[in-house]
């Protein structure tokens, strides 16, 4: 593929094959902006989800490892993009339980090589494209640790990871505070609530739920499904990581949430209901029948709860969808892309239990 032109804007995005990065690319690309998309295409890395802008000019996708410092030095000088945004991590509770040192290996070294990256290039800059450069880099509500039945995560909240998983972003997260303060690096950090929407791994509880009910599985719901989670819609999640790139303040940290608390088996509940009245079961039982509580997770934050306070006003920024509706459209969705699914279930993944 040809080199994307330099009269255009252009960033670098790294993992973006992956769910939310890959829905960021695509918003990207359509919203008129060029993008190096550099993804290692583990297990959750899928070209299938950038088929529609497959043949777009404004797309170049290169195969790559974020700790490949040689790579990113050359893709850096052909294509000077004004911004890095990264995505790439292993992200998934249950399989950082399992295997914890990949998680080290992705979230901590890989996040330094990359940031050593960007450091040496944006040095490498001169006038307005050195003024214009950002780094920032996605996180989760995860490194805060849990919270009671009252309260909300800020971006002041002491960091206190439970799981391998967010030990390993918190690690992340310190370094880019780290780079901007000791290099000068001109960075912005996110940490977003439950992301859930297209393109959705299914491992991960929303389409989990979905694929079993319309199997005609049992659900498995973890404990006693009182958890809560803040769930953010992912087309509006990569609405605000635009939204803090383009205004955000050098070197501060933003949370995006969804304003939309729900428990896990209220989430499943409502995944049931929608299918009841689009594709019932065969025996006419509803859907919720087949719900079953499972053994909990170890160490399962009880709640998570986002306020994004500081990005509405700061920024503006606000989630255009409720939960009612977002959950809607995702179950549409996955009703509309069983081939995309099924493709994806052709990999390592049987949507067994995973981090036991």
């Amino acid at each position: 593929m040809n080199p994307i032109s330099l009269d255009v804007r252009t960033w670098l995005v790294t993992g973006g094959a992956g769910f939310i990065g890959a829905n960021f690319v695509l918003q990207t690309v359509v919203g008129g902006i060029c993008v190096v998309n550099v993804d290692k295409l583990t297990y959750a890395g899928n070209l299938d989800t950038l088929a529609p802008i497959a043949d777009n000019d404004r797309h170049r996708f290169v195969q790559g490892d974020i700790k490949d410092r040689k790579l990113f030095a050359q893709l850096l000088a052909e294509h000077r993009p004004e911004a890095i945004i990264n995505f790439a991590a292993e992200s998934h509770v249950d399989r950082s339980i399992d295997g914890p040192a990949a998680f080290i290996e992705t979230n901590v070294v890989g996040t330094l090589g990359l940031l050593e990256s960007a450091r040496d290039y944006w040095r490498s800059l001169e006038g307005t494209a050195r003024d214009h450069f950002r780094f920032l880099h996605v996180s989760t509500d995860e490194v805060y640790g849990t919270l009671g039945a009252e309260g909300k995560f800020t971006e002041a909240t002491a960091y206190a990871p439970n799981s391998p998983y967010s030990a390993s972003k918190a690690a992340s997260d310190h370094l880019v505070r780290a780079f901007h303060h000791t290099y000068g690096l001109p960075t912005l950090t996110t940490n977003c609530s439950n992301n859930y929407g297209p393109y959705q791994f299914p491992e991960k509880l929303i389409p989990l739920v979905i694929q079993k009910a319309l199997a005609g599985e049992s659900l498995p719901v973890y404990g006693d499904g009182m958890n809560i989670r803040d769930w953010l819609y992912v087309g509006d999640h990569c609405v605000a990581i635009r939204r803090v790139l383009e205004a955000g303040r050098m070197g501060e940290t933003y949370n995006v949430g969804g304003n939309a608390e729900r428990t896990n088996i209220d989430v499943v509940r409502a995944i049931c209901s929608l299918l009841d009245a689009v594709h019932p079961l065969s025996s006419g039982q509803p859907h919720e029948s087949l719900i079953t509580f499972v053994k909990d997770r170890p160490g399962h934050d009880r709640r998570y709860a986002i306020d994004a306070s500081k990005l509405q006003n700061e920024l503006g920024w606000q989630p255009s969808q409720t939960f009612e509706t977002g959950i809607a459209h995702t179950v549409d969705w996955y009703l509309s892309n069983q081939t995309w699914v099924q493709r994806v279930l052709d990999g390592s993944y049987r949507m067994e239990r995973l981090g036991v």
